[in-house]
């Protein structure tokens, strides 16, 4: 249908992970800093970054893909907000007007390194970003914004979102985060989501940062940046391997192996 720009998935690298929680008492966001132009260009990037005005309104925006798009769209929303007091961000009454608002750049932005007929030159712009935040008399809310600029929001149900390479880190979500699930306990499945994934993927990884916020402060002041051999980073995934080999340990036996050995043996 002409005019309109739907996709289900994000099309973007899986070079990264992201994921936004969404909670009774309020938003957990996690991300790593790798970014990769090659197999030896390797560096970092921070993929969180935070807008808005401490007891007004929040947003903090996660994103995947393209590194020249994730900035183009960053700049441009920064000098909105520094130069123009009625832009969208500084007077959007709800988050999925904010929502589509940066979903409209970020295709503006992408529709720069494409020609006429939608052919990039060898790479792709495409870039996926989950939004988080609110806004001053409405809910806290997260939505994870497309390519096409679409956007897609939580439930009770799926309580989180992710961008990027999602799968490793997946399970861990789905058997503990629950809407009631406390604050810092999903923050800790987050670094284990996020650890799991480090270390089945090598495009991701630290530093790893982490925000906390608290439903109805307009704040953001509980944040951490984990370097690799950060204490809490090394404690934490000592602890979840030891856990987890005890767990398998205490499995239930095969039938045959409570009987005991065979006649003879």
């Amino acid at each position: 249908m002409p005019g309109c720009y739907y996709h289900l998935e994000p099309v973007v690298p899986s070079m990264t992970y992201c994921v936004g929680i969404s909670l009774d008492s309020g938003l957990v966001f996690a991300s790593d800093s790798r970014t990769n132009a090659g197999s030896d260009q390797v560096s970092q990037y921070g993929k969180m970054h935070t807008l808005g005005i401490d007891g007004e309104r929040q947003f903090v925006l996660l994103s995947a893909g393209n590194l020249a798009t994730t900035q183009a769209v960053l700049t441009h929303i920064r000098h909105e907000l520094r130069d123009n007091p009625d832009c969208v961000l500084c007077k959007a009454r709800y988050m999925d007007e904010a929502a589509d608002y940066i979903g409209e750049i970020s295709r503006q932005q992408q529709n720069r390194f494409t020609d006429s007929k939608g052919v990039t030159a060898g790479f792709s712009p495409a870039v996926s970003f989950i939004l988080g935040g609110q806004i001053k008399g409405e809910p806290p809310a997260l939505h994870m914004i497309y390519p096409e600029g679409n956007h897609i929001t939580t439930s009770r149900a799926t309580p989180y979102l992710q961008i990027g390479e999602k799968k490793y880190g997946k399970p861990i979500l789905d058997r503990v985060i629950k809407s009631e699930t406390s604050l810092e306990d999903a923050a800790r499945c987050a670094l284990v989501s996020m650890d799991s994934t480090m270390q089945s993927n090598v495009t991701v990884g630290p530093p790893i940062e982490v925000m906390i916020y608290d439903k109805d402060s307009l704040t953001l002041n509980r944040y951490l940046r984990l370097a690799e051999n950060h204490p809490y980073m090394s404690e934490l995934r000592t602890s979840w391997a030891s856990s987890i080999r005890s767990a398998f340990d205490a499995l239930p036996r095969f039938n045959w192996e409570e009987a005991g050995p065979p006649p003879g043996e």
